[in-house]
């Protein structure tokens, strides 16, 4: 480990999965679930870990039976806790359906759950001590009452950070309009934005690649990664574009693939030491190298069941 410590803020999801080997079981037909812990952030963070970053999460635990899994998911790839919350609200349950390509839609039982009910006083800000880097995004940033807080944390955070965002768009959690009204703002306040090109289309259809670059260098943006799946991804420095292609795997499923490439992209950057400001000694040639570090691990994600993100050992060299 060469680099500081990324520090994650954001939710954790019970997934559940329908298990089609099983199928409906019993007179009754009951129906097993296989629950694993999700949410964007919190893969995020585990992927950082395994990778070899120092990595904390902060996070609103609950007292429930999820909340112990989230725990220990996370302490069990390396990830530091400090600065997390107890929590009274129940975790957040998402149902995912995998369609043929091993990809999920999910529907939510999330309301009046514990991640979205950050307030100032939880996060202080010595919960960024030591940090080089804040990712944060998904739903935990766009949907109320915690938004604006974590919103507030990060302007707080930047001038003695690299700041990560990744809207993740996750409907119905999120409306499209609200995303809409506050991404120019996330640009504002992101040295790296990411999204996939599925979040594109669903933002702003018919939009190109180069246009939403273009559009969110304006609005303040420095880094703009967007994703293309098995086709790879395209990254934007400040204007300067560079196509990388994807790294090919048998796939099984894609949960979690775009939180992992997230990963891979702020673990090569912290390797580097090129995270902890504005991102300015940053050039195109390394962008492609991060890119491509990043297209790697999350195709190592998709290889296998669930978030279950690839340890730096099973990385391959190149």
């Amino acid at each position: 480990m060469t680099g500081g410590i990324v520090t994650v803020l954001g939710e954790n999801v019970a997934d559940t999965f329908a298990d089609p080997a099983q199928g409906p079981t019993g007179t009754d037909g009951e129906l097993m679930l296989r629950v694993l812990p999700g949410g964007s952030p919190a893969n995020t963070a585990v992927a950082l870990a395994r990778l070899g970053t120092r990595t904390r999460f902060l996070g609103r635990f609950s007292n429930d039976v999820f909340a112990r899994a989230f725990r220990d998911r996370l302490t069990s790839s390396g990830v530091k806790l400090t600065g997390s919350v107890r929590a009274a609200e129940p975790s957040t349950l998402a149902v995912a359906t995998l369609d043929e390509r091993g990809g999920a839609a999910y529907s939510f039982h999330a309301d009046g759950t514990a991640d979205w009910q950050w307030t100032a006083e939880e996060l202080p800000a010595h919960a960024l001590d030591e940090a080089v880097c804040l990712h944060t995004g998904s739903i935990a940033l766009g949907r109320p009452p915690g938004g604006r807080v974590i919103e507030e944390f990060a302007e707080a955070a930047r001038w003695r950070a690299t700041i990560s965002i990744d809207p993740n768009v996750r409907l119905p959690l999120v409306t499209l309009d609200g995303l809409r009204d506050r991404l120019p703002y996330w640009c504002a306040l992101a040295d790296v934005l990411k999204l996939s090109d599925d979040d594109l289309a669903m933002l702003y259809p018919g939009w190109t690649i180069e246009r939403a670059c273009d559009e969110w260098h304006a609005a303040g943006a420095d880094l703009v990664v967007v994703t293309r799946g098995a086709e790879g991804a395209v990254a934007s420095l400040r204007g300067e574009r560079v196509a990388v292609p994807g790294f090919r795997v048998a796939v099984v499923d894609t949960v979690g693939a775009g939180d992992a490439f997230t990963a891979g992209l702020l673990h090569w950057l912290n390797e580097e030491r090129l995270l902890g400001g504005r991102l300015t000694g940053l050039e195109i040639g390394q962008v492609r190298e991060a890119v491509g570090f990043a297209a790697r691990v999350a195709a190592l994600t998709c290889s296998v069941a669930g978030a279950n993100p690839p340890w730096a050992d099973v990385l391959p060299s190149s």
